[in-house]
């Protein structure tokens, strides 16, 4: 975590979120119960602030000032309203492509999907609050600056997303391989919306029960797996490939 990108001390973090400030995600000292750690315990489930307890040896590694039990990621951009960008994309009349990224952790993987999205033409990325990669250098680095350029946006749940996409007219197609049907077998020159699943159990069986359909990309070797960003790639330009 970088340095510029963290806040250390249970009352700044504190009043980092009461002002508003993009907090990533908060890592809180196992069994610390203080007066003053209560209060940051109620600040974050009010604002929804994420957080994990971890050994105080973490939380040294992050910093080596004295943290008092939490240190902070700051996000270094600004997340966007999911309904709103929908809104916005529908009526400029262009024909939407969304990414949804279930539980996506590791945060290279997460920068080189928001590269290929930015250079695919994707309206908006979304992710899950809890369970997802933040966005962080090593993000940033690897999405070579598209971070700065794509809307993320960040949703309670994936299911609730999809609902919202569902009902503004976006089919929404999960890549899994619990299907018989090829990306190349799907329609995707209309709105739509790909899910792409976590990198050790894919997308989770609650979502894969509400999509409008399914798609696998076909897979000749022997590992019977791809890189969650690589595979993102070929869906991404399969649409890009039937829009032209």
């Amino acid at each position: 975590m970088e340095k510029e990108h963290q806040i250390f001390g249970i009352r700044a973090i504190i009043e980092a979120i009461q002002a508003g400030t993009t907090v990533d995600k908060v890592y809180i000292q196992k069994e610390a119960s203080s007066e003053l750690m209560k209060d940051l315990m109620k600040v974050m489930k009010r604002a929804n602030v994420n957080f994990s307890y971890v050994p105080v040896e973490k939380l040294n590694r992050l910093t080596p000032n004295n943290h008092q039990g939490a240190v902070a990621s700051i996000s270094p951009i600004s997340f966007f309203d999911l309904e709103t960008l929908i809104e916005t994309v529908v009526e400029n009349g262009k024909k939407p492509l969304f990414l949804i990224l279930d539980q996506i952790s590791d945060a290279r993987n997460f920068g080189a999907i928001i590269r290929t999205a930015e250079c695919t033409g994707v309206n908006g990325i979304i992710v899950q609050k809890a369970g997802s990669a933040p966005v962080n250098g090593d993000t940033v680095k690897t999405s070579a600056g598209a971070v700065f350029n794509i809307p993320i946006c960040k949703v309670e749940h994936i299911k609730d997303a999809i609902f919202l996409l569902q009902a503004s007219g976006i089919k929404t197609i999960a890549a899994t391989e619990k299907t018989d049907t090829t990306i190349y077998n799907v329609s995707l020159n209309e709105p739509v919306a790909i899910i792409m699943g976590s990198e050790d159990r894919g997308v989770n069986p609650s979502v894969l029960k509400i999509v409008d359909e399914k798609a696998k990309l076909p897979m000749f070797g022997t590992i019977g797996s791809l890189n969650v960003s690589v595979a993102c790639g070929a869906f991404l330009y399969e649409v890009l490939r039937q829009r032209s």
